[in-house]
């Protein structure tokens, strides 16, 4: 129902001071005109959006504009809102100007006029084009063949199922067409906003090699007009052989149609305003060949024409070659007969005596009425179908016969012979591109008065009279004109003449020359839209190598994408067959078709809040209908060109996909995508994945430098080969600050991500979030990264190789709480030691090794890490060793055995070995590792340096580190006598310390933090670090890869230091190691 809106004026306070200016700035805005708006504005990805009158398109020079106080209160919305009057406005003078319908070569005074001049409504702009496209060259060379060889009933089933299919199509397109404002384009355009660039651009091209073959279907049957009905003499070649008459045409109709085609390629290159007059004329010729074929069946109804025919038996002669239809005539009043030119042709001489033709000899010559006329009851016999081979004779039924056993068909007598082999679906797929051309009036949409009103009403009546006028042919012509003269493609039987023509009336060349016009001006027309079609294909930029028939003349005329379109049509008439070309085209447009009934029923079925189209009168169940009648059109037509259309159709579409540019149109496959996963995640929420489904969905924590760039790119290099594609990929980082005031920060951040992720190809989402802190954002993304079931399992980290710098104190923190964290909810965690030096996606790991320490169950974590790996071409040479450590009651030989059977269920191809770590005693160098480790968390806490201080203090210690195991004597020396240790201390550092109120007190933590005994569950953390440390070393030195059980953080959050300690001496002189926790389940099994 239609909406009131009622205007307020916002009256002005009285007594403002300059209210008349106000005024006049009020009233001069809205007059600004739209070509000063920005031309192709984008969004904040880069990617150009559909010019829109509406919002973000205010100009800088309307600032005075809202300087009054009436819309104080939004002034600072003004600059990308616009205020209602001003909308109002733009919608006014909002124009949508068709591509390439505008002639270009007109001046701008001449523009202006044609576009203040009335446009054109449902008559003009619609149904007469749709009517020109659909009535054509098949009704006039074809359809009395079609009625003859499938019958009446047959024809007309052909009719109604290609009309039924259209009317569906019409309907859908309405529906889509009435949605909104649709440039020119048509179909491609209505399908590329309603399914995506991919099927946009796949159909689209479809849709274009439909008309370019069109073209070259018109052109040869302008040909054949001409070469057999018009002026059989103009032949370039000739035969003398018998039976070479068919080839002989076709070089005719290559030679000929390539001559034409050349020159309707200059007339539409000269000038597309030639063919728009032409196009009046055209119709014109269409409309008076119609009239002609109805006044001609009113004619025979009164007084049939004499039209004689000529059989021998039963079969149909061609009477070229002879006028008598008999054997002998009566000369001298009767007293002598002769040979008539018929005797001659059948016998081998002119004398009575002459041998002749057994066939000939055995049966009578009659003559039968061409056209009997509407009452003569010819009907009935015409009802079936009478198919039959290639070069069968064309027969009449009931007519008696004395058959010839073994004769030779090839001798070259007179006979009308069928040229093809004739069946139900060969002639459906004739017969379809005669009811093509329904998108006529969509492609004129820029030049309708009203677009989402004409479309509808003048395609649909269009559609509604060409279907009578084609049903009421086949029941006319069925009526009217012997079945044998309906088989007779060519109207050899007929002198040459055309069929159709010889019923009409007043003369036959109304309708031999109204068609040869009409055929010709078809042609004209599509070599006209198809360069543009291809031309806003290629402006669309989803094509990158079609970007160049974007361009053409000065002034705008498609010249690339015309010379494609005459190549591509060049082809067609090479065929030079009109009944091979159709079917070609019959597949495209089919698809074309389908497309558009899938558009609609997939915006009907998803109730987008944008889809309201005007027209009324469709459904989901009439999209899905037309759209299965296409289908089973295109499979009846011809499955092998059926498979092939469909085969270029999703080659351009795997095509766009892959290299094609990103468009955001508001399609209905992107709406069809979020329903479905919606549908997806609701599915897969209930409860977690079993086993045989697990695989590690990875959330990758990057960290950012101070431009924003990735510090370790090898890191996502290493997810995209652990990961290959499959399973969910989360690429997180986190920044430390405000939302409001890093938010500039963080989408460039992002972008640099995204660019990374697109460089690695690791197909995954991007999610940076900014907190307060480091600490706190991570955190955020473990527990909520994800939506619903596809939530990620594993989160993968580079291991901090700063964590014992003084300028970065908290790496170490963040990342145990890290550890923490993913233990506590239960996800697998990954860390890369050295990834710089981890390989990248390009490089090829020759032979070597990837070894896996397995210490404690995870799961299987360590086992289904390395298989996944080697999936990937960069590791797939690199061969899979697995080490498991014994103890001195444990049976390695036994356990040996049971790990090769372990293998064996799992399906894992690996070598194995086992460890044996014998019991020792604690070596001097691990006691003095962990006095030195916690000598220097105790300094740290207590002294409270600042960050060089701690640089310096964390520098001795480690110098300490390194050379305490050289002697024992020296370390107790050291440890008693703390006055005697070289602290780098500052004067500042000094006077402060002296002048602190602590006394005795400080001096006592001096000397408890000299005189520490090392804590003894530090120092058996410490050994086995060590000593697993030395055993990895001497067995994996070499491996490309190392895979570590995490151990996990301690329980007492005040030995967090330590626990990073005792990891550093764990993987310390290996090259790529990969330290792997368990979620806490299992991740592989030995079931099916």
């Amino acid at each position: 129902m239609p909406t009131n809106f009622t205007v307020v004026p916002v009256e002005a306070r009285a007594g403002r001071d300059g209210a008349g200016d106000d005024a006049a700035e009020r009233t001069e805005a809205p007059g600004i005109p739209a070509g000063s708006e920005s031309e192709r504005p984008s969004s904040g990805d880069g990617t150009p959006r559909e010019s829109s009158p509406f919002i973000n398109n205010v100009d800088g020079e309307r600032e005075s504009y809202y300087e009054g106080k009436n819309m104080a209160l939004f002034e600072e919305e003004m600059d990308s809102n616009p205020m209602v009057s001003s909308l109002l406005n733009k919608l006014a003078t909002y124009t949508n100007l068709s591509q390439g319908v505008v002639e270009h070569e007109e001046d701008e005074d001449s523009r202006r006029r044609e576009a203040k001049a009335p446009r054109m409504g449902t008559f003009i702009g619609v149904y007469l084009p749709c009517l020109q496209n659909i009535l054509g060259v098949i009704l006039f060379l074809r359809l009395t063949w079609i009625v003859g060889a499938a019958g009446v009933l047959e024809s007309f089933l052909i009719v109604s199922m290609c009309c039924t299919c259209t009317l569906l199509t019409a309907i859908s397109m309405s529906a889509i067409a009435t949605n909104g404002v649709v440039p020119a384009g048509g179909s491609y355009y209505m399908i590329s906003r309603s399914l995506g660039p991919e099927f946009g651009g796949a159909v689209g091209l479809c849709f274009y090699l439909g008309t370019t073959f069109a073209g070259a279907m018109y052109i040869l049957g302008t040909i054949e007009i001409f070469l057999t009905y018009i002026s059989p003499g103009a032949a370039i070649f000739h035969t003398e052989a018998a039976g070479g008459e068919a080839a002989a045409m076709l070089h005719n109709m290559r030679v000929y149609g390539t001559c034409t085609l050349a020159l309707m390629a200059v007339v539409v290159f000269v000038g597309v305003k030639y063919v728009n007059k032409l196009a009046l004329v055209f119709l014109a010729c269409v409309v008076l060949s119609i009239l002609a074929i109805y006044a001609g069946v009113i004619k025979t109804a009164f007084e049939p024409p004499d039209i004689p025919v000529c059989l021998l038996g039963n079969r149909t002669l061609a009477k070229r070659s002879f006028d008598t239809c008999a054997k002998v005539r009566v000369v001298n009043n009767g007293s002598a007969t002769v040979t008539t030119a018929l005797w001659g042709l059948f016998c081998n001489g002119s004398s009575p005596s002459a041998a002749c033709d057994l066939y000939f000899t055995q049966n009578n010559v009659t003559e039968i009425q061409g056209i009997p006329g509407v009452a003569s009851g010819v009907f009935l016999e015409n009802l079936w179908s009478t198919y039959s081979d290639k070069g069968a004779f064309v027969e009449k039924e009931g007519v008696p016969a004395v058959p010839v056993p073994d004769e030779s068909r090839a001798s070259g007598l007179p006979y009308v012979l069928t040229d093809i082999m004739t069946y139900f679906t060969l002639l459906v797929g004739i017969y379809f591109p005669s009811v093509t051309g329904i998108m006529a009036g969509s492609n004129r949409s820029g030049d309708l008065k009203d677009a989402q009103k004409s479309i509808p009403t003048g395609t649909i009546l269009a559609i509604v009279t060409t279907s009578l006028i084609y049903l009421s042919c086949i029941v006319l012509f069925g009526a009217c004109i012997e079945g044998v003269v309906l088989r007779d493609k060519f109207g050899e039987a007929l002198q040459g003449n055309l069929v159709i023509g010889m019923l009409a009336w007043p003369s036959p060349w109304v309708i031999v020359i109204g068609s040869f016009f009409s055929t010709c001006g078809a042609g004209l027309q599509s070599l006209t839209g198809a360069p543009r079609l291809l031309q806003a294909i290629a402006r669309d930029g989803i094509i990158p190598f079609l970007q160049v028939f974007g361009h053409g003349k000065s002034n705008g005329e498609p010249t690339w994408a015309l010379l494609l379109t005459a190549l591509i049509c060049e082809t067609g008439i090479l065929i030079a067959s009109l009944d091979s070309v159709a079917p070609i085209l019959s597949m495209f447009f089919l698809m074309c078709y389908l497309f558009v009934n899938l558009a609609c029923a997939v915006q009907t079925l998803l109730r987008t809040p944008n889809w309201r189209p005007r027209f009324k009168y469709y459904h989901w169940t009439l999209s899905f209908l037309g759209m299965s009648l296409c289908l089973a059109l295109m499979f009846i037509c011809s499955w092998y060109y059926a498979l092939f259309a469909m085969l270029i159709a999703g080659c351009i579409y795997k095509y766009i996909e892959y290299r094609g540019a990103e468009k955001e149109w508001g399609d209905g496959i992107r709406g069809l995508s979020l329903n479905a996963a919606r549908y997806a995640l609701l599915r897969v929420e209930h409860g977690p994945p079993h086993t045989k489904n697990w695989r590690p969905q990875v959330l990758v924590m990057l960290n950012l430098d101070m431009e924003q760039a990735v510090k370790h790119p090898r890191l996502l290099s290493f997810t995209s080969q652990l990961k290959a594609g499959k399973g969910l990929t989360i690429v997180g980082s986190v920044l430390e600050g405000t939302f409001l005031d890093k938010h500039a920060e963080a989408q460039r951040a992002e972008e640099n991500i995204r660019a990374l992720m697109g460089a690695e190809k690791t197909k995954g989402f991007c999610q940076l979030v900014v907190s307060s802190s480091l600490r706190d954002g991570t955190s955020h993304l473990i527990q909520s990264a994800g939506l619903g079931g596809m939530k990620h399992n594993t989160v993968l980290m580079a291991w901090p190789q700063a964590w014992k710098q003084a300028d970065n104190p908290f790496s170490w923190k963040n990342f145990v709480d890290t550890v923490r964290d993913t233990t506590a909810a239960h996800q697998a965690l990954l860390v890369a030691k050295n990834i710089d030096a981890f390989p990248q996606n390009q490089e090829r790991l020759g032979e070597g090794h990837i070894d896996v320490w397995w210490v404690v169950h995870d799961g299987g974590m360590l086992m289904l890490l390395p298989f996944l790996l080697r999936q990937h071409k960069v590791w797939r040479k690199c061969r899979m060793r697995i080490f498991t450590v014994a103890q001195e009651d444990d049976n390695s030989i036994q356990m040996k055995k049971d790990l090769q059977m372990f293998l064996y269920h799992l399906r894992i191809s690996a070598e194995v070995e086992v460890v044996e770590m014998v019991e020792n005693d604690i070596s001097a160098f691990t006691y003095e590792k962990t006095l030195m480790m916690e000598q220097r968390s105790q300094m740290l806490r207590q002294m409270q340096l600042s960050k060089t201080e701690q640089e310096r203090e964390a520098q001795l210690i480690h110098d300490r580190n390194t050379a305490s195991h050289t002697m024992a004597a020296t370390r107790t020396q050291a440890l008693q006598t703390p006055d005697k240790v070289q602290m780098t201390w500052t004067k500042e550092k000094l006077t402060a310390e002296r002048h602190r109120d602590r006394g005795a007190g400080s001096a006592a933590g001096f000397r408890e933090l000299f005189s520490l005994k090392p804590d003894q569950s530090n120092v058996r953390r410490m050994h086995t670090a060590v000593k697993l440390n030395g055993v990895v070393l001497t067995k994996s030195q070499d491996a490309q890869l190392v895979l570590l059980n995490m151990p996990g953080p301690p329980k007492n959050r005040q030995g967090d230091e330590n626990y990073m300690e005792f990891l550093e001496v764990l993987t310390e002189g290996l090259n790529r190691v990969l330290l792997v926790r368990g979620g806490g389940r299992e991740v592989i099994t030995i079931y099916s």
